[in-house]
């Protein structure tokens, strides 16, 4: 399948649900390529509201790419069910085997996402700002779409492009177009550095990048914990390649509720977490620039609920 196809196939999968009542978009890489920040990508990430993930797994167990049936990814993946997607867990499919699979992973909260991701759909795709904010990953790679995506908010005259400009180039190009609003200044600390003028604003963004990628860092290692148990458990597990998407979906959920924490992040302590987060980046950068990092409270509200 091409990249072209592979599109269209996952805009087509989408439309279904939508026809189903399925309150869906796609996002992060996929929704980068339609925005027109990135080039290509194999794999599909899918915002799913919860209520709605028995239609969707309807809709997975009946759709086949190439002749081939869509299958759970490896051991690891928790099921889909609301209960842990309320916690941040994502649930990960595939159709076909290595080398060639096509791949898709469903969200039922964006990460990091400030706001409910359902007032921000557009079409078959979550917006830019929501895409930006599960942009914000430990992974290099991913910042610069993130910048890309706030300067297209802008172009759209969405002040919230604002919180997205990691590059102190393009904040100072947006600013000869755009005014910041008083409430993103005091949202975002280091855009006070850029009505300023101030040249620490590239040293204070460098240390806020840090800090979103020390809570990705660790929000996947408490995660990764507390999925041990019940990849053992998956492990012992009798699912062969003729298992229908039914069953293993079945021996999925039994697994998880004997094994596998609702809620790691909510028991970690976000609060902790946040603060953690704070420690690391203060010895990595000048303890100065601490001042400047956001209140990132407001990304982690539905992990401590």
């Amino acid at each position: 399948m091409t990249d072209s196809e592979l599109h269209q196939f996952f805009e087509n999968f989408v439309r279904t649900l939508h026809s189903r009542g399925v309150v869906c978009g796609i996002t992060s890489g996929l929704a980068c390529v339609h925005y027109g920040v990135a080039e290509t990508t194999k794999d599909c990430d899918l915002l799913c509201h919860p209520g709605s993930f028995d239609t969707l797994l309807t809709l997975l167990a009946e759709t086949k790419i190439s002749g081939s049936p869509c299958h759970y990814r490896g051991h690891i993946s928790p099921p889909l069910d609301a209960r842990w997607h309320q916690g941040g867990w994502t649930s990960h499919f595939q159709w076909g085997s290595r080398p060639e699979f096509t791949t898709l992973d469903v969200f039922g909260h964006a990460l990091r996402e400030s706001s409910p991701w359902q007032d921000d759909i557009a079409g078959l795709y979550a917006n830019e700002n929501v895409v930006a904010e599960m942009k914000r990953t430990d992974r290099d790679k991913d910042w610069p779409y993130v910048t890309s995506l706030g300067v297209a908010l802008l172009h759209a005259r969405d002040p919230r492009g604002w919180l997205h400009l990691f590059d102190a180039d393009s904040i100072s190009e947006m600013l000869e177009a755009y005014a910041i609003p008083d409430e993103l200044l005091a949202a975002r600390p280091a855009l006070q550095l850029a009505a300023q003028r101030d040249p620490a604003l590239q040293h204070a963004l460098l240390a806020e990048r840090y800090f979103w990628k020390e809570l990705d860092r660790l929000r996947i290692s408490i995660c990764r914990v507390a999925l041990r148990p019940y990849v053992m458990a998956m492990g012992r597990e009798n699912i062969t390649a003729t298992s229908s998407f039914e069953e293993e979906h079945a021996v999925r959920l039994a697994c998880a509720e004997k094994t596998l924490e609702k809620h790691p992040v909510r028991r970690y302590g976000v609060e902790r977490m946040i603060e953690d987060a704070r420690t690391s980046t203060a010895a990595f950068v000048n303890p100065a620039l601490i001042r400047w990092l956001p209140d990132v409270r407001p990304h982690f509200r539905f992990l401590a609920s």
